[in-house]
């Protein structure tokens, strides 16, 4: 690999305050000037931290079934904590695109959130961030929505998050001449339940229908999560008629759903759907909905592995499951079938040493303590022959978590016209995975 220059900086973030979820504004910007490679994508942080250990190299067995070809049998004082989950059959999906075996997070405390941000905004930071702060450099969400084309609608970015920490902040950056204004549609799954009388998804406790009565009913509900935030300086969210009708009809099906008990085994895996998997539901349903042209999705359930191996393997398996499942929702979507690239990374690794904590199996936890395995991820790019190398396993050092945003900026036509002073912090297009 061409040996990169790490020491790529960004300063704290300062405060700023934000409520969601909201609607984004509409309306067509300019036209970007690059081609693009296909109309949508979708990138999934298969995040929590991942250790290689577990992913690549299968020290357990092939835990990722469904992401990586193998068999390699799960060893046996694992195989008795599994949840079980049914075969989606057919070829891995690395035989669909390109896989990057040993990718990195170069540079930075290797914690969730500087780990996401460098994945959301291309940039690294050498400090911790303010986790109650949006970050200094834009999100792709940002450069989509100022430099791209999207259609009239306003429903072409989104960001699904767990209700976990502060990724809502990851939304939009409080650089002034990018901000919120240019923020994408945010919605945390949970949420969407729990402030209806739901502990957890598909599983009612006391509803009362009046709540459902009307759209800004349920708005309400979804915000009391954030209550004790504003948001400021950023008139720019507003949302015409149209697009805010179409969100609010989406909303309300969906809350009724819920409330309806459809949402209790919505895959049909029994009883074994993290939140994880609800969250890749939701995102579908998004999908499904609206073909968004941009989608990051966030998964976090493994970061049980600070005290418990054995779930966090179990965790493992259901990421990539619920992974698998994404991408077929894709494939059989009009719309978004053939004409997507779905990335998958986590946002850092995991430490080749352990920890002192015993899971019920004898098996020892793992932090994240800034190691070199807590930064070795992976990365795997999927989508259309003749657009992405099919069935390429990169087993090489190449490749960074800072190379994501100008990835999909590229696939998507824009990345010549962001500005060369946010260019010049972010790493390179993973020009290896395309045709």
């Amino acid at each position: 690999m061409k040996r990169r220059n790490f020491l790529k900086k960004t300063s704290l973030a300062t405060a700023a305050a934000f409520t969601i979820p909201y609607i984004l504004p509409s309306g067509r910007l300019f036209a970007a000037t690059g081609a693009r490679k296909v109309n949508h994508v979708v990138f999934c942080l298969f995040a929590g931290g991942v250790r290689n250990l577990e992913a690549m190299q299968k020290s357990e067995g092939n835990l990722l079934t469904n992401l990586i070809d193998g068999t390699e049998p799960i060893s046996g004082d694992i195989i008795g904590g599994m949840d079980p989950l049914p075969l989606l059959g057919g070829s891995a999906l690395q035989n669909s695109g390109t896989l990057f075996k040993e990718f990195r997070y170069g540079l930075g405390p290797t914690g969730h959130y500087s780990a996401h941000t460098a994945a959301m905004t291309g940039v690294y930071t050498t400090t911790d961030l303010n986790i109650k702060a949006p970050p200094q450099f834009p999100t792709i969400f940002e450069y989509y929505r100022k430099h791209n084309s999207p259609a009239t609608s306003a429903l072409n970015a989104w960001w699904v998050s767990n209700a976990l920490g502060p990724y809502p902040a990851l939304n939009f950056s409080n650089d002034p001449k990018y901000g919120a204004g240019y923020g994408a549609n945010y919605i945390q799954p949970l949420s969407l339940v729990n402030q209806a009388g739901f502990n957890v998804l598909g599983n009612p406790k006391s509803f009362d229908p009046s709540e459902a009565e009307n759209t800004q009913s349920i708005k309400s509900l979804l915000d009391k999560n954030f209550g004790n935030r504003s948001l400021t300086g950023s008139s720019g969210i507003v949302n015409n008629p149209t697009d805010a009708e179409a969100i609010e009809s989406f909303v309300q099906t969906t809350f009724q759903e819920a409330t309806s008990g459809m949402y209790a085994d919505p895959w049909g895996v029994g009883a074994s759907m993290n939140n994880d998997m609800f969250n890749v539901f939701f995102a579908e349903k998004i999908i499904q909905e609206f073909q968004p042209e941009l989608m990051v999705v966030n998964m976090q359930d493994v970061d049980i592995a600070h005290s418990n191996f054995t779930q966090y393997c179990n965790n493992l398996r259901k990421s990539d499951y619920a992974l698998a499942h994404l991408w077929n929702t894709i494939q059989s979507t009009p719309g978004m079938a053939n004409d997507t690239i779905l990335i998958a990374a986590p946002e850092h690794g995991r430490n080749l040493a352990t920890n002192t904590l015993q899971d019920g199996f004898g098996r020892f936890a793992l932090d994240h303590t800034n190691d070199d395995m807590s930064r070795e991820i992976f990365c795997l790019v999927l989508g259309p022959a003749g657009t992405v190398n099919q069935n390429l396993s990169i087993g090489s050092v190449e490749g960074q978590s800072i190379d994501i945003v100008p990835t999909m900026a590229n696939i998507l036509g824009f990345d010549s016209d962001i500005p060369m002073q946010y260019r010049n912090n972010m790493g390179q297009v993973l020009q290896q995975a395309f045709s």
